[in-house]
């Protein structure tokens, strides 16, 4: 099925800018999305994937394993030639066992020849791309901690029956659901970076283009995907400039604390809220271009940044997004 450009997905502004973000520092923590079905969570993710550009990796390793991964993981990586290949984009499916998550012992060879053999997982198929977990709400806890963890480290190590294996395993973790489904637990939720919320255009011509975009897509991909070239480019463009701008920008202590004002205003559990909202704004400063991180980038992340860390308020049952744009207004006016 040919991938519907990013560019042409219509609304769903904070959504994408998550995934720009991730794009851009992966460090912010993967990002996680919740909402209704059908409103383009999986289209932005494989969208945004299948827009950016080959990456170099060593020609016969299982693993994807780049120049600096080899020098750092010798005994996994090979020594074979290097070649372009995709950005990996791997769906992650609810059935999935540890093993072909984590990689498993292979012990059809094992029999065979009597060799002790590793058969690389999910996790070794994600490596420097996009891990993708639809309904992660409805995964068992013990894999979302297990992802969270390797998604943190940037490695993976497995150990059976004797055998230890430590594969380097970097990729942009990406969870969606359906709240009505149940809810991720909140010490699981946490551990993500951004949380996005996302709902049924009510508009009646944002619906009607959105129809009249699939339709186009689905009528002749070739056509709709030229048409939206350019668009994507730059986008591609803005991605690549950011990467290159973020080592360049550090926040001030005027943002820093201001982000710690809002972390107290709104009640944000521990300090991985402000952490995640520097790192954030950081990303969004450099993808705009911005010579330093402003208050105005802190804002524009605040609400994908902390909405999933907030204590609850018995006294207070509007939703965390709410709380979060009045606590900026009565900080920052």
């Amino acid at each position: 099925m040919a991938r519907f450009p990013f560019s042409a997905i219509v609304g769903q502004d904070e959504m994408k800018q998550a995934l720009l973000i991730a794009a851009v520092d992966p460090s912010v923590g993967g990002v996680m999305v919740f909402g209704d079905r059908g409103t383009g969570k999986s289209t932005a993710a494989r969208a945004l994937a299948g827009l950016l550009p080959p990456i170099s990796a060593i020609k016969d390793c299982p693993y994807g394993c780049s120049k600096e991964d080899q020098e750092r993981y010798p005994d996994v990586c090979g020594t074979g030639p290097m070649r372009k290949r995709a950005v990996p984009f791997v769906d992650l499916p609810l059935g999935a066992t540890e093993d072909r998550v984590v990689g498993s012992l292979d012990l059809e060879r094992a029999l065979r020849a009597g060799e002790k053999s590793f058969e690389p997982g999910l996790l070794a198929k994600a490596h420097r791309g996009f891990l993708y977990i639809d309904e992660i709400n409805l995964l068992e806890d013990h894999l979302v901690d297990l992802l969270l963890d390797v998604a943190a480290s940037g490695e993976n190590v497995v150990e059976r029956e004797g055998l230890s294996v430590r594969h380097p395993a970097k990729f942009v973790l990406i969870g969606s659901g359906n709240p009505e489904e149940g809810e991720l637990r909140p010490q699981l939720l946490d551990r993500f970076g951004l949380s996005v919320d996302v709902s049924t255009p009510t508009e009646i011509e944002t619906r009607v283009e959105i129809m009249r975009r699939c339709a186009a897509q689905e009528a002749d991909p070739d056509a709709f995907a030229a048409k939206w070239a350019d668009e994507d480019e730059k986008i591609l463009k803005r991605i690549a400039r950011g990467k290159t701008r973020l080592a360049k920008l550090t926040p001030g202590d005027d943002v820093l604390t201001d982000a710690a004002h809002l972390c107290l205003a709104v009640g944000a559990d521990g300090l991985r809220g402000e952490l995640t909202l520097m790192r954030a704004a950081r990303a969004l400063a450099a993808l705009e271009g911005a010579q330093k991180v402003r208050r105005e980038h802190m804002i524009a992340v605040a609400p994908s940044a902390l909405r999933h860390r907030l204590r609850r308020d018995v006294l207070d049952e509007t939703g965390s997004s709410v709380r979060i744009e009045r606590a900026i207004e009565e900080l920052f006016g």
